[in-house]
């Protein structure tokens, strides 16, 4: 499912599924360069890309339930509908 919620600090966009998850111990090293089964930058170079416009990338989901990545648009940085 993918979505957004908006929040004091800005907007959460999400994408999240319901299968396996991420295990706690590799929540931080999945976003790192190198890290995973092929060339490990997708994710990596994802949050670099974001980190340069001042959004940011994590992984929130709950290991065995699903895995849940969120980027966060700081407030004042987004908007809905015409200007």
């Amino acid at each position: 499912m993918v979505g957004c919620q908006e929040e004091q600090e800005g907007m959460h966009i999400f994408h999240e599924d319901d299968g396996v998850g991420v295990p706690e111990s590799d929540e931080q090293k999945i976003l790192e360069r190198g890290f995973g089964k092929n060339a490990g930058l997708g994710l990596f170079l994802t949050k670099a890309i974001l980190a340069a416009t001042m959004n940011s990338l994590r992984e929130v989901g709950t290991p065995r339930k699903g895995a849940r990545f969120e980027m966060l648009v700081p407030e004042n940085a987004y908007r809905f509908g015409q200007t």
